[in-house]
C-alpha cells in the first residue's frame, strides 16, 4: 500500500464520467498521490495488470462492467497471480449498494452524494491498508435523558 516515506502514491479513477472523475480529481491531487484516470472496466483490469497501483477508485455504474464486476474481476485476477493485489474503493449511487460492494470484496465503500473530507479520508486509510466504511450510513445517537439511544 502507500510507502508515504518512499514514494508517491498511484490511484486510478474509474468512471464513464468524466465530470466525477474531474471532481475526484480536484479532490484528491496533491504531492502525495499520483492520479491516472480511465473510463471502462475493461481499462481498469488492463492498468492493474500493468502493475504499481496503489488504489482504484471506481464508480458503481459504469457502462457494462460496474463496479461489482471490476472489483470482482480484480479479486480473481489476484487469486491465481495475474494482478498484484490491489484496495478498491467503490462509489455507491444509493444505502442499498453497500451489500454489493462488501459482496464484491472491495474494502471501503463511499455513497454519494461525495463529502471531500469523507473521499480524502476513504483513500488515506486504504493506502495505509485499513478498510473504510461509509460513517454516514450509520444511524445517528439520540440521547434521552443520560442514556444513549441508537
Amino acid at each position: 500500500m502507500l510507502r508515504y516515506a518512499d514514494a508517491m502514491a498511484i490511484v486510478l479513477l474509474a468512471s464513464d464520467l468524466a465530470s466525477l472523475r474531474k471532481d475526484l480529481r480536484a479532490t484528491l491531487e496533491g504531492p502525495d498521490l499520483f492520479i491516472e484516470e480511465v473510463a471502462s472496466g475493461p481499462e481498469v483490469i488492463a492498468r492493474v495488470e500493468r502493475g504499481g497501483v496503489d488504489l482504484v477508485v471506481v464508480d458503481l455504474q459504469i457502462g457494462t462492467m460496474g463496479g461489482m464486476a471490476i472489483c470482482m474481476d480484480l479479486r480473481h485476477e489476484e487469486s491465481y497471480g495475474a494482478a498484484e493485489p490491489v484496495a478498491v474503493l467503490m462509489l455507491l449511487d444509493r444505502r442499498p449498494d453497500v451489500f454489493l460492494a462488501r459482496r464484491s470484496g472491495a474494502e471501503g465503500f463511499l455513497v454519494k452524494p461525495l463529502d471531500p473530507q469523507r473521499l480524502r479520508s476513504a483513500v488515506r486509510a486504504l493506502l495505509r491498508g485499513e478498510e473504510y466504511e461509509d460513517e454516514s450510513l450509520r444511524p445517528a445517537t439520540v440521547r434521552v435523558g443520560s442514556a444513549d439511544v441508537q
